[in-house]
């Protein structure tokens, strides 16, 4: 299949298009399960986050993805939640289901997981406020909605720059397209299930 030049209006652009009403659902959904009313809500908030991060964990390990993005092994967050988890003395849920991703990963569809799961670290400079007034921090129990040492902003232009740079043809744009709107379903779901 022929390939495509790296898209003049930018990848993560197209994505935030393509998911703008799914995600505003899911953000709906997530504050309609008042996650910052008590700690024990915040407890509900950190298993989706938990269910989440561990569907995506190995991708953080995978070698493709790694020459393609840069400090991914660094933007890794399953085990700052699984501390979070700890600092509040909640168990770590026992899984529903298998992790999404373990081992081999379709790297377009997986390239759209990760937007999400890194565009929710830059939300999150709103959450962790609100997450301070339960006596939360980036030390204790809020550690996974830290922003990076660089600072949030620098943060995501870094990936969205490598993600824009990538050339992908017309099936992988799609995949890539459905990784993510498949992420912010997945987060949908166990919103759905864990605050029910």
């Amino acid at each position: 299949m022929e390939r495509m030049t790296p898209l003049e209006v930018g990848r993560a652009k197209l994505l935030k298009a393509e998911t703008t009403e799914t995600h505003r659902r899911l953000d709906q959904s997530i504050m309609a399960g008042r996650p910052f009313e008590s700690r024990d809500r915040y407890a509900l908030f950190l298993q989706v986050q938990h269910q989440f991060h561990r569907d995506i964990d190995a991708l953080y390990a995978n070698p493709d993805l790694d020459r393609l993005l840069p400090d991914l092994a660094g933007r890794r967050r399953f085990g700052d939640v699984e501390q979070d988890l700890g600092d509040l003395e909640v168990a770590t849920p026992a899984p529903a289901t298998a992790p999404v991703f373990s081992g081999e990963a379709d790297i377009p569809t997986a390239l759209g997981w990760l937007y999400v799961a890194e565009g929710s670290n830059l939300g999150a400079a709103f959450l962790i406020k609100e997450a301070a007034k339960l006596g939360l921090s980036e030390d204790f129990g809020a550690r996974h909605l830290a922003g990076a040492p660089e600072g949030r902003g620098l943060h995501w232009k870094t990936f969205t720059a490598a993600l824009d740079a990538l050339e992908l043809d017309e099936a992988e744009e799609a995949r890539m397209i459905e990784g993510a709107r498949a992420a912010f379903r997945r987060v949908h779901g166990l919103v759905t299930d864990v605050f029910a």
